[in-house]
């Protein structure tokens, strides 16, 4: 939270001159030194849950419910038309939206090429590429909120499916559409990579994407029932600073029973990112994979309990991202108050604040900004502009502000709405 002692030192240090602080070009989510970060270089652990869009594209309160679990993230499930129901552009920007309301980064799966050569039903991963490249205006300009998930555990088991030629191809296609977009890769054999085709050939895929952007997607079931396995399989990633996301698991499977403790104990250990299978709606036979009980968030199966609250479990270090913290501050508590308080060019020491211009009747307005820590107020600085830049911050670190009008006679108005910044850390 607030460090008030630094924003004490930073009085002598304030600038009024309007002028906008020179910040890092703005490219979205990414992958920096073998980690997710967003925009302004802080770390992205995505912690969610897996939601079942292509099969219940109107239970849009689910991502809601998902929020008030505790997730940051949702990876939402998209038919692509071979085996189920293509996904419209339309369906696909709502689901943008909702999770941009919810404060949930999104990371959207073409789910049709699950097990390719073993399931005749699957579709290639060449057509999931056509139908990312279908959504290409749609998802353009949400790079800070949203990942795509190229395709769905893309071929069945064995070692000489093409899976990293094909991988690699999908990789260039899109970047040559223009997609700037964090992309994930899943391993094949069902997406468990049991013959270790993605592990080997991580580096390749790397080398692949010109713009560095593409982490590795596990699924961790049946093969993964030991911590040894999970633990040697993950550190095969993260000693090669090769950035990995658990994008499934459970705790139970018809493949053998996972070991879901050692998964979120090594996740948990080395800050990585995972997300359960799945919110609810699988089939009867697959109930035990529901985290609640018919979409009702308040309705936790045993499941939904375990991964929700238990020992490193969602709950317990799951932190929203910062780009839905570095916000405007859009509510209107007092038309009286200075409105629209907003931070731009957050840096590792200093944030720039803007607000709409609240005339006095007898002129003369000038604007407090202060420093909020719980019921604590710090005064930071007065000026008479609506914009002004705060240096002297640390890196790392969480403040919260307002702002006051006052005219010539004293009169103070109304507290603004509160915004949070979060700076980077420093370089």
């Amino acid at each position: 939270m607030l460090a008030i002692a630094v924003l004490l030192a930073g009085l002598g240090v304030l600038s009024t001159s309007g002028r906008a602080h020179a910040a890092e070009p703005h490219i979205g989510i990414r992958v920096r030194d073998g980690r997710i970060v967003e925009a302004d270089g802080s770390d992205l652990v995505l912690r969610g849950i897996n939601h079942d869009f292509m099969w219940y594209p109107n239970k849009n309160d689910s991502f809601a419910g998902i929020k008030a679990a505790g997730a940051n993230a949702v990876r939402v499930t998209l038919g692509i038309g071979h085996q189920w129901r293509r996904a419209k552009a339309s369906e696909v920007a709502t689901a943008v939206d909702v999770c941009e309301k919810n404060r949930l980064i999104c990371i959207f799966d073409a789910h049709d090429t699950a097990g390719f050569g073993q399931d005749k039903k699957a579709a290639p991963m060449a057509e999931a590429v056509q139908f990312w490249l279908s959504l290409r205006d749609t998802l353009i300009g949400h790079e800070d909120y949203v990942m795509v998930n190229i395709a769905d555990e893309p071929f069945a088991n064995g070692t000489t499916w093409p899976w990293a030629q094909q991988t690699a191809d999908a990789i260039r296609r899109l970047r040559a559409a223009g997609f700037k977009h964090t992309l994930l890769v899943d391993g094949p054999g069902w997406g468990q990579d049991e013959s270790f085709v993605m592990r080997d050939n991580a580096e390749r895929i790397v080398a692949a994407d010109p713009t560095g952007n593409t982490a590795f997607d596990i699924h961790m079931y049946g093969m993964f029932n030991t911590a040894a396995k999970v633990n040697s399989y993950l550190t095969s990633f993260t000693k090669r600073r090769l950035p990995i996301v658990i994008g499934e698991f459970s705790s139970q499977h018809e493949w053998g029973k996972p070991d879901e403790d050692a998964i979120m104990a090594y996740a948990q250990a080395q800050h990585l990112g995972f997300l359960g299978w799945s919110w609810s709606g699988n089939d009867k036979k697959y109930s035990y994979l529901d985290l609640v009980n018919n979409f009702d968030g308040n309705s936790r199966t045993a499941w939904g309990q375990r991964f929700i609250n238990g020992p490193n479990g969602l709950r317990t270090d799951t932190r929203e991202a910062t780009v839905f913290r570095n916000s405007t501050a859009g509510t209107v508590v007092d038309r009286a108050a200075p409105q629209l308080l907003t931070v731009t060019d957050v840096t590792s020491n200093s944030v720039r604040l803007t607000w709409q211009h609240r005339p006095s009747r007898i002129g003369g307005t000038t604007y407090q900004v202060v420093a909020v820590n719980g019921a604590a107020e710090t005064r930071v600085t007065t000026t008479n502009r609506t914009d002004v830049t705060l240096k002297g911050l640390n890196g790392s670190t969480e403040y919260t502000y307002a702002v006051y009008a006052q005219n010539l006679l004293g009169k103070r108005s109304p507290r603004s709405a509160l915004v949070a910044a979060v700076t980077p850390p420093a370089r």
